[in-house]
């Protein structure tokens, strides 16, 4: 699997996420910005990413996920 395969699937699930990814093989870092995150504590944030990719877990396709989720607010924020 390709980042950009990573990208296309969560951008799939979460319509109005920005995606970035890196990693190749079996092992990738995501970084997520959505307003569908704002009021989630981290973990449900990324609870959220990682079911947009359960079954490719499940599978062994993808077996390291690192996540970084962020509102845009908190993206912004991180830009200065």
């Amino acid at each position: 699997m390709q980042a950009e395969e990573v990208k296309q699937i969560i951008e799939s699930h979460l319509s109005d996420a920005e995606v970035m990814t890196a990693g190749e093989g079996c092992d990738f870092q995501v970084t997520v910005i959505s307003p569908q995150f704002a009021g989630l504590m981290p973990v449900k944030k990324q609870q959220l990413v990682y079911q947009c990719l359960n079954e490719y877990i499940a599978n062994g396709t993808i077996h390291a996920l690192t996540i970084k989720a962020y509102t845009p607010e908190q993206w912004q924020s991180l830009q200065g």
